[in-house]
């Protein structure tokens, strides 16, 4: 089973953006959420409820369903290789 991870959220939206060379401000404005807010999951320091996280993935070109199996394997490694993190 595995246990829900709010930091693990955050590293995969912030990865799939840098990648798709959004910023936060762009990001946002496409899955009509506040800069703060999205800035806010993706440091870990606020959760993303299921409506959240379905306007991110629409937002980034993937199905929610995609965004959810990423950030599964980012909890099922344990860490974080661009900020240096662990988490279990």
């Amino acid at each position: 089973m595995i246990e829900f991870n709010k930091y693990a959220v955050g590293v995969v939206i912030r990865r799939l953006r840098k990648e798709r060379k959004l910023s936060q401000e762009v990001l946002s404005g496409l899955a009509g959420l506040a800069r703060s807010h999205l800035a806010m999951i993706e440091s870990g320091n606020k959760k993303a409820n299921l409506e959240t996280i379905w306007k991110i993935a629409n937002a980034l070109g993937i199905t929610p369903h995609e965004l959810v199996n990423l950030i599964e394997e980012e909890i099922s490694n344990g860490h974080n290789q661009d900020i240096g993190l662990e988490y279990k």
